[in-house]
């Protein structure tokens, strides 16, 4: 099987490294963290195979995308304004959309504030108002997102041990040598790179809001959105994707069960066959 290669695209305010496959309906996918676009080369290649044509970029900070200095760098917003100038740059109008962790927090924002997305697939990461009010629970599990805001520690503590602690709370059921997580390791072990795949963290979370404060009134989704949620998720409650249904008008909520976070990695094919059934035809 040939590599999937991918190409330079130079932004206004960055260069990032993308993926793009295929011909017809153009499908942009998101990768979270720690990991870059070839999350999705399952999806990547059975969607291009299908009549797509899917983008999957490294966004800012990850993979072979650049990595620029500072944490306001990389405010959601900014990455927003990246989804919408590569589509630009590729000539694409309109796109499906889906996202996976960051990617999928990304990917509310996109489909939130563009009518360029006519239909968004969620995986793992519900709605911010969702989140935000998915109680206690989702809370404490979410605690590595309030350690991570103290530069400096968590770039000293997760490398260490041969990425003990990543190995054990991130991928607890996962192989030593599995490639992906093998991946993950590379790539956050590059200079700069951890400190730049944690100012997402940085940059996007409010410990005021992490504890309860109210956000603020975001727009009403009008377009298909589908959501997927994973039993094994070792971060994200059920309740955080069920309830996003609050904030869309066209939901549609489907659970994966004996899978861990990585569901696009560690369950491909069903991945793969609900993104293909919720698309529209190529």
């Amino acid at each position: 099987m040939d590599a999937l290669v991918p190409s330079r695209i130079a932004l206004p305010d960055i260069t990032l490294s993308v993926l793009d496959e295929g011909s017809g309906p153009a499908v942009i996918l998101l990768h979270g963290w720690p990991d870059r676009a070839l999350m999705w080369e399952h999806q990547i290649r059975a969607l291009a195979a299908a009549g797509y044509r899917v983008i999957a970029p490294d966004l800012r900070g990850f993979g072979d995308s650049d990595r620029p200095d500072g944490v306001e760098r990389y405010a959601l917003a900014r990455s927003v304004a990246d989804v919408l100038a590569l589509a630009d740059a590729l000539g694409v109008e309109e796109f499906a959309l889906a996202g996976h962790d960051w990617g999928a927090s990304l990917g509310w924002a996109v489909t939130m504030f563009s009518q360029r997305v006519t239909r968004y697939a969620a995986f793992s990461v519900g709605h911010a108002g969702a989140f935000l009010g998915a109680g206690l629970e989702q809370k404490a599990l979410s605690w590595y997102m309030l350690w991570f805001q103290f530069p400096g520690v968590a770039e000293s503590v997760l490398p260490a041990d041969d990425w003990g602690l990543l190995r054990a709370w991130a991928h607890p059921d996962t192989r030593s040598d599995d490639p992906a997580l093998l991946r993950q390791i590379a790539d956050l072990s590059r200079p700069g790179a951890l400190t730049a795949s944690l100012n997402w963290y940085r940059a996007n979370i409010d410990p005021a809001a992490f504890v309860g404060v109210a956000p603020p009134p975001l727009p009403r989704i009008d377009r298909p959105v589908l959501g997927v949620w994973s039993s094994g998720d070792i971060a994200l409650t059920e309740a955080q994707m069920r309830r996003s249904a609050e904030f869309v008008e066209d939901f549609r909520y489907e659970r994966v069960d004996g899978v861990g976070h990585w569901i696009p990695v560690e369950a491909p094919e069903r991945t793969t066959q609900l993104l293909t059934g919720f698309l529209p035809g190529p």
